[in-house]
């Protein structure tokens, strides 16, 4: 089924309520499976650099709607973290014995994060897992949020809030393949310059995946 007779042409980016509506039809009908950094790298495998047993996290894909149209929220590590310092991510993290779920521990995180009112958000569903070279488990939460929402980053993890436009992340034209030399070999993976952002690894790849997911 061409994507023009699926979504009236692309019709579902109109707004961020009409994508999050057509992103949970899609997700119910998607198999759950795994996907991951692996895709691009098969002879590396999944978790091919973990040093320790995978662990379960989850993150926040956003979307707001804004004066100029629909918006995914994501951030700017800040520089001093001892993992991926600096770089552009989705908000998330481990899910902790306490959270119920995935989408407990994405909308805890992104409280925690950028001061996002778990009250604020209507989940639209949960992407097929995701899986990182790092060592772990992602779960992506689709979520519809209340333009009312005020945000306030953590210093001590989030150096900036800053938002892209939903039409561009969801534009295949803009999902670059590319790679760098990892332990004497190209390691591939996606990136999504955005102006002054580098918008690359696991979080193009779950970008990507929304893309796959509910644009095809």
């Amino acid at each position: 089924m061409s994507l023009a007779a699926d979504a009236g042409d692309r019709g579902f980016l109109a707004s961020a309520e009409a994508f999050t509506h057509h992103a949970s039809t899609r997700i119910e009908r998607v198999a759950r499976g795994e996907v991951g950094d692996h895709i691009l790298n098969p002879d590396l495998g999944p978790f091919a650099f973990a040093k320790r047993p995978p662990r379960d996290a989850a993150v926040l894909i956003a979307v707001v709607e804004r004066a100029e149209g629909a918006s995914v929220i994501l951030t700017q590590r800040t520089d001093h973290l001892p993992s991926h310092a600096g770089q552009i991510s989705l908000p998330g993290g481990k899910i902790e014995p306490h959270d119920d779920g995935p989408l407990g521990a994405a909308l805890r995180e992104a409280d925690e994060e950028i001061g996002l009112s778990p009250g604020l958000v209507r989940p639209a569903g949960i992407l097929p897992t995701y899986l990182t070279g790092s060592g772990y488990r992602v779960a992506p939460v689709v979520a519809l949020v209340d333009p009312a929402a005020r945000l306030t980053p953590d210093p001590g993890e989030v150096a900036e809030v800053f938002e892209v436009p939903l039409s561009f992340l969801m534009d295949e034209a803009n999902h670059l393949r590319q790679s760098r030399m990892l332990a004497g070999k190209p390691r591939y993976f996606y990136a999504m310059p955005y102006r002054e952002r580098y918008i690359w690894g696991v979080t193009a790849g779950i970008l990507r995946l929304l893309y796959e997911t509910v644009c095809r």
